[in-house]
């Protein structure tokens, strides 16, 4: 009855993996871009370029060039063009304090060529996030409110990473010959 209750067990265990493998289920992998050099046009003290910088460095198929006496040298060069952070009263007391608040992440970037070829016109991305607050609990907010803004942060980075890895350059397309007549 051991032996057979084992089997049991050990085939339940794989019916799911079976399913996954077959559904074409894969887990996420490092995202191939079409340059191999990015000039990062960004604050590198901002806490958005920090985390642009940790998330290029760790692809490890860029080479982030920061210095922009070689700006020219790559391939690519990533504008952050705006990064506004807002805090928004939606909802107040009869009193007159504040019950809820919308706090709002919007980041323009675009992406081009040094030479001028622009792959990704000016985009703008915007996250909001509904904050309910109390003047007991003022300290509490804050730093829930920096934790709301820092995954409004991660999840803009994560989508221009994103842009960055579907883009297809132009390719020149070579003009024909004149007709000879």
């Amino acid at each position: 009855m051991n032996a057979s209750r084992r089997r049991l067990l050990s085939a339940l265990g794989l019916a799911p993996a079976l399913a996954l493998t077959g559904c074409g289920f894969a887990l996420r992998q490092t995202q191939d871009f079409p340059f191999k050099t990015l000039y990062g046009n960004f604050s590198e003290n901002s806490p958005l370029g920090v985390e642009l910088r940790r998330n290029f460095l760790g692809s490890g198929r860029i080479d982030l060039v920061t210095d922009a006496k070689k700006m020219a040298d790559t391939d690519a060069i990533l504008d952050i063009l705006s990064e506004v952070r807002q805090q928004v009263v939606v909802g107040m007391n009869a009193s007159g304090q504040v019950r809820e608040m919308q706090l709002r992440l919007r980041v323009s970037f675009r992406l081009r060529t040094p030479q001028g070829e622009e792959w990704i016109e000016p985009v703008e991305l915007y996250q909001q996030r509904d904050l309910s607050f109390t003047e007991t609990a003022a300290l509490s907010k804050e730093i829930e409110m920096n934790m709301m803004y820092r995954d409004m942060q991660t999840d803009i980075v994560q989508q221009i990473m994103r842009r960055l890895s579907i883009v297809k350059p132009r390719k020149a397309v070579p003009v024909p010959a004149a007709a000879k007549p």
